[in-house]
């Protein structure tokens, strides 16, 4: 990315784009430093979308909207302007993320543009192109025939900000359900939606896709601007990313007409056998599987696996966790080297902790490049920032009572134990088994439990 848009001094100024148009200005500021940044004027009625007008992209053709999105994916890469290495650079600034992670999440944007997975979440998700086109017919058991349309819905996104990833597929799957979308912008992650969309705008400006996309900041919870918006005149649905509060923020205003669609908090976990120490080399595969799982977005995404629980004996169980503690702080994809310091009070639980070394080991220290914590029961406190806690079981059915509706992702090592654990995963809560090392999302297939782009659009019936 070359960055041809000069830094700015002062206040990061964030960019809000208003059905397709990019605005800029600098008339509210937020935050305090070092993460001050400015905004244009919040013009609540700009960004809604009238009823019952159809929203703007409603009769376009889904293999056009594809066009465009792929398209989209080749401005992001090519970066011309500069406006995603801005945004990039911002993003820096604002100290979130490190930099390597921050650039290497960047780069991976406008690859998920793909043509391929697009149409593999439209046959996944929906059932087909023709449901998002138009009526198809279908013949009931009576013989009363009936059309059925996946429709076009407005809603309004309340994103999350622990990867600009999140805003790319909202994008995509707001694009290919053709709705009207705006995007709250989360106050971690400023950037990225406001550059994807501006490249939308540069692929096809003035395209009905390009016009089916807002994006704004406003501090969550505000009700001078929740109020207003969060009714079922202006929107069907709802989405909500991120954690409690912002789960319950959202539910003050569900209700008739208004639905929503909840990308809750979760938590993942890993399984590993007493496969691991059949030999060397199965030990190092299983210690670079588990710490890709646990460095997910340096584990700040549901996907990063905290705790692991492992068959073996104790001896066998602290070479795993020796190998794996070595691991956390390599860079990969979807993590950083760069070491960030553990929180205060994570280490004084930690620190405890090595007081009752009969019960606990610990391996590593606080400076970020990874700790692991050994033991007979899981800590009763939330590990992050590269922690771990490896957890010795029996067996791994043992590791059950630890799953429930929040566990998102459980990893299983070695893959052939998946298929005898994964319905009693399944009816535990766990909402997605995967092999090892495989923690990171693929799109087009099930998301906390449903299919996104079926939960994106209102199905309507017309029939006889």
């Amino acid at each position: 990315m070359n960055a041809i848009l000069p830094p700015l001094a002062g206040p990061a100024r964030v960019r809000h784009v208003i059905k397709g148009q990019v605005i800029e200005g600098d008339s509210l500021e937020y935050g305090r430093e070092p993460n001050r940044f400015t905004t244009p004027a919040l013009d609540v009625g700009a960004l809604v979308w009238p009823r019952p007008t159809p929203t703007p992209a409603a009769d376009v053709p889904v293999d056009e909207i594809i066009d465009v999105l792929v398209a989209t994916g080749d401005v992001l890469k090519r970066d011309a302007s500069g406006v995603l290495a801005q945004a990039m650079e911002r993003s820096v600034a604002a100290g979130f993320y490190p930099r390597d992670l921050v650039e290497t999440s960047f780069a991976h944007l406008g690859h998920m543009f793909s043509r391929a997975s697009m149409e593999f979440m439209i046959a996944q998700e929906i059932g087909g192109k023709d449901l998002l086109d138009g009526w198809r017919e279908v013949t009931a058991p009576s013989g009363r025939s009936a059309r059925v349309r996946a429709f076009p819905c407005r809603l309004l996104h309340v994103i999350a900000g622990n990867s600009p990833g999140v805003a790319a597929n909202t994008v995509i799957r707001g694009a290919l359900t053709k709705g009207a979308h705006l995007l709250k912008l989360p106050s971690n992650e400023l950037f990225s939606a406001p550059a994807i969309l501006a490249a939308l705008s540069e692929a096809a400006p003035g395209h009905p896709v390009a016009r089916s996309f807002s994006a704004a900041y406003w501090r969550g919870g505000d009700e001078a601007v929740e109020g207003l918006l969060f009714r079922p005149q202006y929107f069907d649905k709802i989405v909500a990313w991120g954690g409690e509060s912002t789960i319950k923020g959202a539910l003050k205003y569900v209700g008739p007409g208004l639905e929503l669609v909840a990308f809750d908090p979760k938590t993942s976990i890993s399984l590993i056998g007493r496969e691991a120490f059949a030999s060397e080399a199965a030990l190092e595969a299983a210690a670079e599987a588990g710490a890709h799982d646990a460095t997910i977005m340096n584990q700040e995404a549901c996907t990063a696996s905290r705790f692991q629980f492992i068959e073996g004996s104790i001896e066998q169980i602290d070479r795993y966790c020796e190998r794996l503690q070595a691991k956390l702080g390599q860079a990969r994809r979807s993590a950083s080297a760069e070491p960030r310091p553990i929180a205060r009070s994570l280490r004084d639980e930690i620190d405890g902790l090595r007081d009752l070394e009969d019960y606990y080991r610990v391996w590593g220290g606080y400076e970020g490049r990874g700790l692991v914590i050994r033991s007979d029961e899981a800590v009763d406190f939330y590990p992050e920032g590269k922690v771990v806690n490896v957890v010795a079981v029996e067996r791994l059915e043992d590791a059950l009572r630890h799953v429930n509706v929040a566990t998102q992702t459980v990893g299983v090592y070695p893959p052939q134990r998946k298929a005898a654990l994964r319905d009693l995963l399944a009816s535990a809560g766990a909402q997605r088994i995967v092999s090892l090392g495989a923690a990171t999302p693929e799109v087009g297939l099930p998301h906390d439990g449903f299919y996104p782009l079926h939960r994106f659009v209102r199905w309507v019936n017309d029939e006889g």
